[in-house]
Formats: structure tokens, C-alpha cells, sequence
């Protein structure tokens, strides 16, 4: 791959999707993984409770028997919540859902991506509006964003029917929300990628407004999830940093 491609001059870069995330795994000491609609916001709803979090790719038997060897209750579809099974994607049913220690969350964005990304040396994050400040605060104090010490901010995207990668607002927001916490803590080189997504958030007057009236907002709220919706847009109130460690999302201290 061509060096320029990493951003490998620069502290913090950003980049989209699986590809992203591949490109710049080697020659990154962090990835920043953000999936605002809705992964990792289901994960800091998770840590919240005091769950690990297992990212998986797809929902399917492979994932019923990696849930079963971590004896981790597996997520089902948004619409196949019941007593039984009340974990889901959906940040609301997890909310309401009983308390689990090991929970197995798939989804094809920010999961799977997470779930690629555990194979390889980097320190993997998963961040979205509701944790932004606490991210960029855990990324600052342990020197994260340095030339010695390179982090790339991963946005998850959405697909397209054809299952190319759609770039999703939500995200952008999300990853500038955290490249501009950082720099709130630490004064760090961006890559020209890295600061323009720091200036989208910047400059976007009611961040809660644009995610629920982007693409993705709209299509939760009109199949039923409006509160998906609504506990993606909590900026900044969750403190726990989820770190993916032995395969699972655990709050840092």
C-alpha cells in the first residue's frame, strides 16, 4: 500500500469503513472505531451496566456458537427482542434489557470492523457522541496522537445496497467530536483528513439535529426506534472508555 495512503506523517488521522480501518491497522498504535448509529453507542450503554462487549460480524450460527464458548448471552435482530432474548443493536433495548456480564453484539459496520481490527497490535476504542470528551480525554494522558504514538479515528459508514460503503454524517460527527476533545487536553498534528472532520463538528450548530435528521436518523425513526435515535445524541454523557481486550469491550479505568 502507498505510504501516503496511512496519513503517516501526521499524530491523528481519519479515515472510512473496513478499508480504513485496514489501511491504517500496522502503522497505527490506536484505532478509534465510531459507529454512532448505532455499535458503539450500544457498547457505552453496555459498559454503563458494566457488560463486555464481544463485536461480531454477522448474526448468524457461527456467532450463536461464539456467544456459547464465551457463555455470552448473543444480540438478535431490533425486531426479534422478547422476554427471552432482550439484547439487541438497539442502544434502547439494551438500556431496558436485563444485566449480563458477557453480551455478543453483531452488526456489519462498527462490529465487524472492531472484530477485524482485534486481530492486529493496535489499541482498539470504541467512541461515539455519548463518550467523545471521555475518549479524548483516556487518548491525551496516555500520549496517543504523537508522531511516536499514531492514532487513526475510524468512521463505520453505512452500505448501500450494492454493499459498498456509505459515508455517514452521524459518523463524521462523531469521529470530529473526538479529534476535537483531543485537542482540547493536548495540542496534536492532524492529518488534513483528521481536521476536517474535527471542523464538520465544529461547525454544525445542533449536532443532535443533524444526526436525527440524517439518512440513518431518519430510517431508525421511521421502522420504530426513535429512542436509538435520541440516546445517540446524549453528547457526552458517559464517562467509561471501552477498550477491546481478549476479544471483548471492557470499560477502562
Amino acid at each position: 500500500m502507498a505510504v501516503w495512503l496511512a496519513q503517516g506523517s501526521y499524530g491523528v488521522r481519519f479515515d472510512w469503513g473496513a478499508a480504513g480501518a485496514a489501511a491504517h491497522a500496522s502503522s497505527s498504535s490506536c484505532l478509534v472505531i465510531v459507529d454512532v448509529l448505532s455499535f458503539t453507542t450500544s457498547v457505552t450503554v453496555a459498559a454503563e451496566a458494566g457488560t463486555q462487549v464481544f463485536p461480531y460480524a454477522w448474526a448468524d450460527q457461527t456467532a450463536a456458537d461464539f456467544a456459547r464458548q464465551h457463555q455470552a448471552q448473543l444480540a438478535v435482530g431490533r425486531r426479534a427482542v422478547s422476554a427471552d432474548t432482550p439484547w439487541s443493536l438497539s442502544p434502547a433495548a439494551l438500556r431496558r434489557a436485563p444485566f449480563t456480564p458477557r453480551l455478543v453484539l453483531p452488526s456489519p459496520n462498527g462490529s465487524a470492523i472492531c472484530a477485524a481490527a482485534s486481530a492486529g497490535e493496535a489499541v482498539v476504542i470504541a467512541a461515539c457522541l455519548r463518550n467523545a470528551h471521555a475518549v479524548g480525554r483516556f487518548l491525551s494522558k496516555r500520549g496517543y496522537g504523537t508522531p511516536g504514538q499514531p492514532l487513526a479515528v475510524i468512521a463505520a459508514g453505512e452500505r448501500w445496497p450494492d454493499d459498498s460503503l456509505r459515508p455517514a454524517v452521524e459518523d463524521l460527527l462523531g469521529a470530529g467530536a473526538v479529534i476535537a476533545a483531543m485537542n482540547q487536553h493536548r495540542e496534536t498534528v492532524l492529518s488534513p483528513e483528521a481536521e476536517t472532520a474535527r471542523t464538520c463538528f465544529g461547525a454544525t450548530a445542533d449536532i443532535a439535529a443533524a444526526v436525527a435528521d440524517s439518512v440513518s436518523g431518519r430510517e431508525l425513526t421511521a421502522n420504530g426506534f426513535p429512542d436509538d435515535v435520541a440516546i445517540a445524541v446524549e453528547a457526552d454523557s458517559c464517562q467509561h472508555v471501552p477498550v477491546l481486550t481478549s476479544l471483548a469491550f471492557t470499560a477502562a479505568s
